[in-house]
């Protein structure tokens, strides 16, 4: 299919979805999740043929990988979209003015949404669903890593669709092409708004090359500060779950930062995560403290380069710090504005640090692995916005919706 044509035939979809009721989208979203268990193995057949084309070492595997207890978890995901309630129509303001006029701002759909993305096939229904949710159409350009993965799912989700009689162009694959995404970046008056999902590296280009608007999502260069009054049990939990838990997602630890007074801990601080060879890229200070205690297979004298680096492997880097403000000024230069963390019983140190980071998320004696629109009972997500315009950390349903003025009047004019 020619580009322009898809295009417009998604616009075009668009429109129709304005008219489509709300029971009939929860209807749609549940039958995809049921066709996602009873079809899981096309799906499983799909992704073996992606995993074949990567290596296992790659750090990206993982995100790729579908197994079972994915698609399981992926269709009870989409259900739990179905659950929520609808973020259309919403009165988010009203006034009457002396003249009469009565005003109203009402949430409603951007109307066609792109998401460029890479080897994550949950994605393509984590958006689908979102988008059919908030009455969005929208146009997936997703990486060549997962195009089997994608092109499975977007098969089943079209089935569906037109098992209701619903304009199956609400949801398009591009084909995984440079070209494909150069022309969805600059397809104005087709798509109001383009979501980049993936690395640094992809959401820079994307930002720099879109003619539409852009909401960054994504890249996370995570830190956890460990105050000279942290719990030394709190830190290593949190640490090693921040690092541990998946280490290609975006809300993983990449740098410990650890005060000075704090160093004598660090061997129990770190020790967990050897269970998980991580590789950790430490500054003199806390090498000369590590050593002995932990791997030195594993240990690695940190440059500047590693500060400031998305690792999105088992590896992070560890900074030692004299005060709480050297902290955050490290934070300033080299975080990504995704979420960050203090780990300290002095509430006042806290509160500095809640205060003064600037990030989409901060947090207070928890790991930033809670970066997440379920976590925080906003139900899937499209992403992690880190930047200030419109939408900020987890976007879900209320975050791809606008708002428009509705204006009744009866016959006023206005004064020359």
């Amino acid at each position: 299919m020619n580009n322009a044509v898809l295009f417009q035939n998604v616009k075009d979809a668009s429109l129709d979805l304005a008219m489509t009721d709300t029971d009939t989208i929860n209807n749609i979203i549940h039958d995809v999740a049921n066709a996602l268990r009873t079809r899981s193995k096309e799906i499983l057949e799909a992704n073996a043929k992606d995993l074949a084309r990567m290596e296992f070492s790659n750090p990206m595997y993982d995100r790729l990988m579908l197994t079972e207890e994915r698609i399981q978890g992926i269709a009870g995901d989409t259900d739990n979209v179905a659950t929520l309630g609808s973020p259309l129509g919403k009165i988010l303001k009203h006034r009457m003015l002396p003249n009469g006029l009565e005003l109203t701002r009402v949430s409603v759909p951007f109307g066609v949404i792109g998401i460029v993305y890479e080897a994550r096939p949950n994605v393509t229904v984590d958006v689908f669903s979102l988008c059919l949710k908030s009455g969005n159409a929208c146009i997936l350009k997703g990486g060549k890593d997962a195009d089997d993965s994608n092109r499975a799912l977007v098969r089943i989700i079209k089935d569906v669709l037109r098992q209701h009689n619903i304009n199956d162009h609400i949801i398009e694959l591009m084909p995984p092409t440079h070209e494909a995404t150069a022309e969805l970046l600059h397809a104005n008056g087709y798509v109001d708004l383009v979501i980049p999902r993936g690395s640094k590296r992809l959401i820079d280009f994307v930002r720099q090359e879109a003619s539409v608007p852009v909401i960054e999502t994504g890249a996370g260069v995570c830190h956890a500060y460990v105050d000279k009054e942290a719990d030394t049990d709190k830190a290593a939990r949190i640490i090693n779950n921040a690092k541990t838990r998946r280490v290609s997602v975006c809300n993983a630890l990449d740098c410990c930062i650890v005060h000075e007074t704090r160093l004598n801990d660090l061997p129990q601080i770190c020790a967990p995560l050897a269970d998980s060879n991580v590789i950790i890229h430490a500054d003199a200070q806390a090498m000369t403290a590590l050593k002995g205690h932990y791997p030195d297979t594993l240990l690695i004298v940190a440059t500047d380069e590693d500060y400031g680096t998305e690792y999105q492997a088992y590896a992070m880097a560890i900074k030692t710090v004299k005060s709480e403000n050297e902290a955050i000024r490290h934070i300033r230069q080299y975080g990504s504005g995704h979420s960050e963390c203090i780990i300290t019983e002095d509430n006042e140190a806290a509160d500095i640090f809640l205060r003064m980071v600037d990030a989409a998320c901060v947090y207070h004696n928890a790991p930033t692995s809670f970066t997440d629109g379920a976590q925080f009972g906003l139900g899937a997500e499209i992403g992690i916005s880190t930047q200030k315009l419109h939408a900020r950390g987890p976007m879900a349903l209320e975050e791809i919706t606008t708002y428009k003025w509705i204006i009744r009047g009866n016959g006023q004019v206005r004064p020359k």
